[in-house]
C-alpha cells in the first residue's frame, strides 16, 4: 500500500470519528433543549391558570363592591323627609283627640309580625360560605370549584350560585386556613380543613363528673 493511500485512510477515519462525536453532541443538546421547553410549557400553563383565577376574583370582588354601593345609594334615596306640622289658624282650638290604646296596640302587633317573619327567614337561610364548607366536609375526595358550584346549584336552585363566586369564596377560605388547595396538573381542587376546638368551646363543654 502506498503512502498516499495510507494518509487518505487515516483522514477518512478522523472524519468518521468527528462526525460521530458531533452527532452524539447534537442529540444530547436536543434532549436538553426539549426538557427545557417542556418545563417552560408547564410553567406557562400554571401562570395562565393563576391569571384566570385572579381575573375571576377581581371581577367577583368588583361586582360585590358595585352591589354594595347600589344598596347604599338606594337606602339613602328612600329615606322619607320629615312631615311638617300643620299650624292651626289663630283663635281656633282643635278638639282633643280620643286615646284609642287598643287599636293602636293591635296595629303595632300586626306591623311587627311581617318584619319578624322576614328576619326569621333571613336568619334561617345559610350563607354561601356555610354551604361550601358543609359540602366540602361531606366529600371524601377533593372537589373543584366548578363541581362544587354545580352540586350547590342543584341543591339550591333559587340561590343562583355561580362558579366565579364559589372560586372566590374558596380562595378566601384557603386564606383563612379553613380549606386546603391542591393542584393536579393545571386543575385546582379544594378540601375541607378539620375544625379545631377553640378555648371558649372547651370551657362550654361540661366536665365528665358534672353530667
Amino acid at each position: 500500500m502506498s503512502k498516499t493511500t495510507t494518509q487518505t485512510t487515516e483522514l477518512t477515519s478522523q472524519y468518521i470519528d468527528q462526525v460521530a462525536s458531533d452527532l452524539e453532541r447534537n442529540a444530547k443538546e436536543q434532549d436538553r433543549i426539549t426538557a427545557e421547553i417542556t418545563a417552560l410549557q408547564e410553567q406557562l400553563a400554571a401562570l395562565q391558570h393563576d391569571h384566570t383565577v385572579l381575573v375571576n376574583m377581581q371581577q367577583a370582588l368588583g361586582a360585590a363592591a358595585r352591589v354594595t354601593e347600589t344598596a347604599d345609594t338606594d337606602s339613602a334615596t328612600t329615606v322619607p323627609s320629615p312631615r311638617k306640622k300643620a299650624t292651626a289658624a289663630p283663635g281656633t282650638r282643635r278638639p282633643p283627640k280620643k286615646r284609642t290604646a287598643e287599636p293602636r296596640a293591635a296595629k303595632e302587633r300586626s306591623a311587627k309580625k311581617p318584619a319578624a317573619k322576614k328576619a326569621a327567614s333571613k336568619t334561617d337561610q345559610p350563607t354561601l360560605v356555610e354551604l361550601i364548607r358543609r359540602h366540602l366536609t361531606e366529600q371524601n375526595e377533593p372537589r373543584s370549584a366548578a363541581e362544587i358550584a354545580t352540586a350547590l346549584g342543584q341543591t339550591h336552585p333559587d340561590r343562583g350560585i355561580k362558579t366565579t363566586v364559589v372560586r372566590t369564596t374558596l380562595e378566601n377560605l384557603v386564606a383563612r386556613t379553613q380549606a386546603q388547595r391542591t393542584k393536579q396538573g393545571t386543575s385546582v381542587y379544594y378540601t375541607a380543613m378539620p375544625e379545631e376546638t377553640t378555648p371558649a368551646q372547651a370551657e362550654e363543654q361540661p366536665a365528665p363528673g358534672d353530667a
